[in-house]
């Protein structure tokens, strides 16, 4: 198949979950199909991030993002309108020349849209199989279901009502839509109960590339994963540090966390305060950091999709201790894979049990690689979105 893939994030280097998510996808793809790449960038790149993904891809363009402006004239008027404030704001007349390029050039037998921000260029190609790939609806809807002062609820309220009947209006007009977790697809289907196109492609990991000596263990270390600008990873270091770490103190005094991602001092400044916690900053390579830890923790109580964090640190061997909710979406076993706890104290336990049990680390390190390898390495994910695609076809 000749295949068209739009995307929100410019894949390369993947160094989020969405950019890794679409350059495993495309690079799995590329190996059956061809691909065109028309990607969004936040800022001019340099020609080697072009090569990079020139490799897989026959033809790739970028056209540079401009983020939401929630006081802009279009947003503003977008209060007036069925779609989401943001898909107007954002609409980019750059990336539909692009689009109308390729279209004028080419003859696709699918069009992929690569998350929601992407569909309004999809839909350029009226006639063609179109697939929204990773659609996540769940973190919105949580915000807006947590909050308690009344305006609040009403402004989440509000969008939550706008974005349900933009996909209402959305999905009849793709044939296919992918995503993350079984939880996912229950929350779409609440919205569209019509739609029966969804496929549950989950997130994977590149077993291969985190296999190797990252250097030696660091004992009493903790990591966590995850840029503070999405607020999910926020709340998870609020929770954690706040009510979970002060109790890990009392008896291992020494230990320390690392938390990954690019670091916003006004964000980190809002974080409760303790001298065991260390912000690394943007890592060209995450690898050693998590490889070299005790315990990867996911204390995440918000947010859809499935943890990429998890399936890394279990990839490089790294115990895992996590919530319910972080691990929502894997096919995990407790006490086998991770070890799982939602409230404070019994989330200050199962990382105590590690710190104090070298068997118990060996025997999640070891089995943790067993299970992403056989399940969630991006081999095996890619493969399921390429079926789907066939079948959707069909």
């Amino acid at each position: 198949m000749k295949i068209l893939f739009l995307s929100r994030w410019y894949p390369y280097p993947p160094d989020n979950g969405s950019k890794i998510r679409a350059f495993n996808l495309i690079k799995h793809l590329a190996s059956q199909h061809e691909i065109d790449l028309i990607s969004f960038v936040g800022e001019s790149i340099k020609a080697a991030r072009l090569t990079a993904m020139q490799a897989f891809c026959q033809q790739v363009d970028v056209a540079i993002y401009r983020p939401f402006r929630p006081s802009g004239l279009k947003a503003t008027l977008g209060f007036l309108s069925i779609k989401p404030r943001a898909v107007i704001d954002t609409y980019n007349r750059d990336m539909e020349q692009l689009v109308l390029q390729a279209k004028s050039q080419n003859r696709y037998d699918a069009i992929i849209a690569f998350e929601l921000d992407m569909t309004s260029y999809a839909l350029l190609f009226p006639n063609t199989t179109k697939i929204l790939e990773e659609l996540e609806v769940t973190t919105q809807y949580e915000l807006y279901m947590t909050q308690t002062h009344p305006l609040k609820k009403l402004r989440w309220g509000l969008m939550w009502w706008k974005k349900t009947r933009y996909l209402k209006h959305l999905l009849p007009k793709f044939k296919g839509c992918t995503v993350v977790s079984a939880e996912e697809k229950a929350r779409i289907y609440e919205i569209v109960p019509a739609y029966q196109h969804i496929g549950v492609i989950p997130n994977g990991v590149d077993t291969a590339h985190y296999q190797g000596d990252f250097g030696p263990l660091k004992p009493d270390t903790l990591v966590y994963s995850g840029a503070l600008s999405y607020y999910p990873n926020f709340e998870a270091m609020q929770f954690f540090i706040g009510e979970v770490l002060p109790l890990i103190q009392i008896e291992r005094p020494q230990v320390k966390l690392a938390i990954t991602g690019k670091r916003d001092p006004a964000l980190s400044a809002r974080l409760p305060q303790n001298k065991a916690v260390t912000f690394t900053g943007y890592l060209d390579d995450i690898r050693p950091t998590i490889a070299q830890s005790w315990v990867s923790i996911v204390p995440l109580r918000l947010g859809g999709g499935t943890r990429l964090k998890i399936l890394e640190a279990m990839a490089a061997g790294t115990p895992v201790v996590s919530t319910h909710k972080g691990a929502e979406g894997l096919n995990l076993t407790h006490e086998q894979d991770v070890l799982l706890a939602d409230e404070p104290v019994q989330f200050a336990q199962a990382i105590l049990r590690i710190l104090n049990d070298q068997s118990l680390r060996q025997q999640l390190s070891q089995q943790g690689r067993q299970t992403v390898k056989a399940t969630y390495d991006w081999q095996i994910i890619g493969q399921k979105l390429s079926e789907f695609i066939e079948r959707t076809r069909n």
